[in-house]
């Protein structure tokens, strides 16, 4: 199998459509290092007629400086032409500017193709890319489109390792039209695998090729490795020694309330409250924030004090922890492997690989703020006009008081509950299984 096989990804057909778009902005796709973003672009770019990529990480110097100030789009690409020796063509070149966070003045620069060379279709994309554009005084508002990408959802997996029916089959399934319970069965298989590995591109791409789980867990080890080394490149007073340690406390926190005490022995709340910013603008950590989810947006009435925070991928999470994925996957009981904050950091993954590519959502999550009366609901969503609360369970029973409260409380027609089970619904409840619940925003019955 060539190592260079390109997955689908759910931001294919966003990209396609932009390119024929006759009033293009100049996309900016933003993300986590590793997560896919150059292999999009460049399977972009088969369906032009020619493809220029400057990568700013090691492009000459006389390259870098086409983008320096007083030199126009139309001078840059005729002069790139000439460097790449590939025509750029106004309507038939795709100009690719990758890693463009290593050189600020293209990125300043990027304003310009759209005002003064709008025919011509830019993507630029880059890592760690946040820190650059704090530099920027004002980033092309109006003019830049930026697109947010992920490591692969659950449907991308199933489509990687050639299941794409079942990813049909259960996104078109609802409470009122569960699945066969064979199909069931076999999605749950896949997604125990996908739970444990998680889906950064080269693991993936390690699985499909191998099926080997020593290769995958080596393959997110180096990539872990690389992460943390990335730690030394955040423009911060914050040592990359305690961000490390904050990094690690998200993954041992992660069943409840992120506490900035149990981070690190050595370092201050606010030194800690720097590094969790600095994770979060990498891509690297998500937050969901306590909501009183009053009413919408759920955003008006939010406690910033208390935050869950959860890694941005669930095999990086069971690495940092140092899970015993043989003996999960050897277990004939799912809720071994499904345990602790697996299934949460899931589910809050696939509510946000769901979401729009270019107004990502933010994850909420709501708790009885009464003194010795403590009740959470897991997420809150807001879809369109109406609040909708997710509970999570790990296998296939468990109460739902704190569900139940919510709703009587906020006069709500239902919620939802997720976990192994198939889909069905009871009461004022409605079952998702844990594979399915991106359907609540892309396909909602």
């Amino acid at each position: 199998m060539s190592k260079d096989r390109y997955f689908f990804r759910n931001v294919d057909k966003e990209l396609l459509a932009w390119s024929k778009e006759p009033d293009r902005k100049v996309l900016l796709l933003r993300g986590a290092r590793q997560v896919g973003k150059s292999s999009a672009v460049r399977h972009l770019g088969k369906s032009f007629r020619y493809f220029v990529e400057v990568n700013f990480e090691d492009a000459e110097e006389d390259v870098k400086n086409l983008f320096r100030p007083g030199i126009s789009p139309q001078e840059i690409c005729k002069r790139l032409s000439f460097y790449y020796k590939t025509p750029v063509v106004a309507g038939e070149t795709l100009l690719f500017l990758d890693e463009i966070q290593a050189w600020i003045p293209a990125i300043s620069k990027l304003r310009y193709f759209y005002e003064q060379h709008p025919e011509l279709h830019v993507i630029a994309a880059g890592s760690l890319l946040e820190f650059a554009l704090e530099e920027l005084p004002s980033f092309g508002v109006g003019r830049i489109r930026s697109v947010f990408m992920y490591p692969f959802a659950f449907n991308e997996f199933l489509h990687a390792t050639g299941n794409e029916q079942l990813a049909h089959e259960y996104q078109n399934a609802s409470p009122s039209k569960p699945l066969p319970k064979i199909v069931h069965s076999m999605i749950l298989k896949n997604m125990e695998i996908f739970m444990l590995f998680g889906g950064m591109p080269a693991v993936v791409a390690e699985y499909v090729k191998s099926q080997d789980f020593s290769k995958c867990q080596q393959a997110i080890h180096d990539l872990l490795l690389s992460f943390r080394g990335d730690f030394a490149k955040y423009k911060s007073r914050v040592p990359a020694s305690r961000i490390g340690e904050v990094f690690t406390s998200i993954a041992n926190q992660a069943e409840g309330k992120f506490i900035y005490e149990r981070a690190s022995e050595q370092a201050s709340n606010r030194q800690v409250k720097d590094a969790l910013e600095l994770l979060i603008m990498a891509g690297l950590a998500y937050p969901v924030t306590h909501t009183s989810a009053n009413g919408i947006p759920l955003g008006a009435e939010v406690n910033a004090k208390f935050r869950r925070m959860f890694l941005f991928d669930t095999g990086i999470f069971q690495r940092v922890l140092g899970m015993d994925v043989s003996r999960l996957l050897l277990s004939s009981d799912f809720r071994a492997v499904n345990s602790g904050a697996l299934a949460e950091i899931f589910v809050g993954l696939e509510l946000l690989k769901a979401s729009s590519c270019y107004y990502p959502i933010t994850l909420y999550y709501w708790q009885r703020e009464k003194h010795q009366s403590h009740a959470q609901v897991d997420f809150v969503i807001q879809r369109d006009e109406q609040i909708i609360p997710i509970e999570v369970k790990s296998g296939t029973s468990g109460k739902m008081q704190s569900l139940y409260l919510f709703m009587q409380e906020k006069k709500l027609d239902y919620g939802v509950r997720t976990s192994l089970e198939n889909f069905s619904r009871y009461d004022k409840i409605r079952v998702y299984p844990l594979y399915a619940i991106s359907n609540l925003l892309l396909n909602p019955e």
